[in-house]
Order: C-alpha cells, then structure tokens, then sequence
C-alpha cells in the first residue's frame, strides 16, 4: 500500500513536469515556422507530435520511479527506442503499418 500512496504523489508532479517539457520542446517548431517557410506544421502535426513527447515523458517518469537503479538505463533506453520507432513509422513508414505516414 506504501507503493500506490507513493506513486500517488508522484502522480501530480510527473504529469505536470512532462506537460511542462512538451510545452517548451513544442515552442521550438511552433517558433522555427514563424521565421522559415520550410517549416509547415498543422494543428494534427502538434496534436501527434506533442502526444507522442508527452507521453514518453510521462513513462519516462513512471520508469525512473519504478525500477530499480542498476536497470534505470535499459529503461531510459527503452523509452528512447520505443518513441524513436513510433515516430519514424509515423513520419515515413517504416514498418508499413496504416498509420505510416507519406
């Protein structure tokens, strides 16, 4: 029970602390079309990519919390690769699947 009172608390700070990160990681491409007309985003373009950040930063915090020390960096790693494959079969298709992009 020491374990849910725990990641209870945690809770609140991790989701706001990745929401926080997408935030400012998504200024970046938000700022760069301002001034570059090779930088065409749409709305979907930030809606996909800032789910996608968000959601590795928020499993990046629930792993770090959850696992122990001397398998933190396999975890960090596979969140990396995991955000890594979705978004390179998202942005040209790498696997082939119906939500491959163009």
């Amino acid at each position: 029970m020491d374990t849910q009172n725990a990641l209870r608390k945690l809770w609140p700070r991790s989701f706001v602390r990745a929401a926080l990160y997408t935030a400012a990681f998504l200024l970046l491409p938000a700022v760069a079309s301002l001034f570059s007309h090779d930088i065409v985003w749409g709305l979907a373009d930030f809606v996909i990519a800032g789910g996608l950040l968000f959601a590795a930063l928020l499993l990046y915090e629930v792993l770090v919390t959850k696992v122990q020390k001397k398998y933190r960096r396999a975890a960090e790693l596979f969140v990396i690769l995991l955000s890594f494959l979705v978004w390179a079969e998202l942005a040209v298709g790498v696997f082939g699947t119906p939500f491959a992009g163009d």
